[in-house]
């Protein structure tokens, strides 16, 4: 066959280099691989015997047959005819932790790194393979000239580590220009401050729109303190874009849109009303007591749907004071001590998605161990967002298809709260 120029096919040749590669991945027996333009298989041989499963997108249909010949017979494989910026991301979901490996086309490398990477995601390590210029701007570091808008935008969400660089010798055919092997991980929410994150991306593309101008002249329009902000930045005051670090970035982006600092819950100051096994209010007890003596109280779970039949998901806070990261009910919440069902289910969609929607009652699943002993009542609504989420309470969220739901969990149960699979089943 001849490597298709409008596709930018490069084939690596290097085995040892194509080995070294894959290593960097880190692939472990339970992992699902994404490998994104394989090609002939160059890495895909050193890669399938180091994981649990794989998924090969190979957009060239000569070569997608290839691949199905050469590794027919393996086990857990999918190879794919499709284009990787078609693919439905939420798929992998179910598969486990998913790690991306590419050797990418210069032309579509930042388009595929956001998608794979955009919120909510299951990739937890990538290793790609792109054009030197872009991977020296990933990875690049304060006063570089590399250094812009791209470099905070991937950062603020993803440690990046340039790896090496790669000659076009090891390609055929030979590009241009030198390529680069770059890791990319997810970084730990806790490193640096929660803040907006589009509204982070605009402060910083407005910095950088004319990079040799002073930052306070390129920000003038929100009316800062300057003096006062580069006090607090540890900066001078006639500092440009390129000097400030990715602390200070989010640090700046604070100080124009504060954040919402209000705890998750106030376990001691929340008052709930105690049923017996009939739903029949008993007395009242805080937050804290409810849930450490495991006394039976009532709350509410919403379901919202948009048209396209799919259900949005919320992932819990790490602050939470129960099941922290798992993913659970578009919004939930309890009664507090004298309100209703209903009416709790309405603020808990405004409290929890900042929007206002109709709510109607779909059943009630029975105190138990899995709701932490709430007789809840599960509700329908329908929106199509966006949703205003706070990150005191939320992670994340996405609409996701009710049947990849029920696979999902499924396959991965331990990814779920309790009582939002028993709402799930009801449903």
């Amino acid at each position: 066959m001849h490597p298709s120029k409008s596709l930018g096919q490069n084939f690596l040749h290097d085995q040892n280099l194509a080995e070294w590669i894959v290593t960097q991945l880190d692939l472990k027996p339970d992992d699902h691989l994404v490998e994104i333009g394989p090609g002939l298989g160059a890495l895909t041989e050193f890669a399938l015997p180091l994981c649990g499963s794989a998924t090969l997108i190979e957009k060239d249909g000569r070569l997608a047959d290839f691949l199905k010949q050469r590794f027919a017979g393996v086990g857990g494989l999918e190879v794919l005819h499709a284009d990787a910026l078609d693919y439905d991301v939420r798929e992998l979901f179910p598969r486990g932790p998913a790690k991306l490996l590419g050797n990418l086309p210069y032309y579509v490398t930042s388009p595929i790194l956001f998608k794979f990477t955009a919120e909510p995601s299951p990739v937890c390590r990538l290793v790609l393979t792109m054009q030197r210029e872009l991977a020296e701007r990933l990875s690049a570091h304060p006063r570089t000239k590399a250094y812009g808008a791209l470099t905070l935008i991937i950062q603020r969400r993803l440690n990046v580590k340039y790896l090496r660089t790669m000659p076009g010798s090891v390609f055929v055919p030979a590009p241009k220009v030198d390529s680069a092997v770059v890791a990319l991980t997810p970084r730990d929410p806790d490193e640096f401050p929660e803040c907006d994150g589009d509204f982070f991306n605009t402060v910083v593309k407005q910095g950088f729109s004319q990079r040799r101008k002073q930052l306070r002249k390129m920000l003038a329009e929100y009316r800062l303190d300057w003096p006062a902000v580069a006090a607090a930045l540890e900066i001078s005051e006639t500092a440009r874009a390129e000097e400030l670090g990715l602390a200070e970035w989010i640090h700046l982006t604070n100080l124009i849109r504060p954040q919402n600092q209000t705890p998750a819950q106030d376990v001691h100051g929340e008052l709930f009303d105690v049923v017996d096994e009939n739903n029949r209010v008993t007395g009242k007890s805080s937050r804290h007591e409810v849930h450490t003596q495991r006394l039976r109280h009532r709350a509410v779970h919403v379901f919202v749907f948009n048209k396209k039949g799919e259900l949005f998901l919320q992932k819990r806070s790490r602050w939470k004071d129960a099941h922290p990261l798992k993913w659970d009910s578009s919004a939930s919440g309890h009664l507090n001590s004298g309100e209703g069902y209903d009416e709790t289910a309405v603020r808990e969609v405004v409290e929890e998605l900042g929007v206002h929607a109709d709510v109607g009652l779909i059943g009630t699943v029975a105190a138990c161990p899995n709701t932490g002993h709430e007789f809840v009542q599960l509700y329908r609504a329908s929106h199509e967002g966006p949703f205003v989420l706070p990150r005191s309470e939320i992670e994340c969220g996405g609409f996701f298809p009710v049947p990849l739901i029920a696979r999902w969990m499924a396959a991965r149960p331990q990814d779920f709260a309790t009582g939002f699979m028993e709402c799930f089943r009801l449903l």
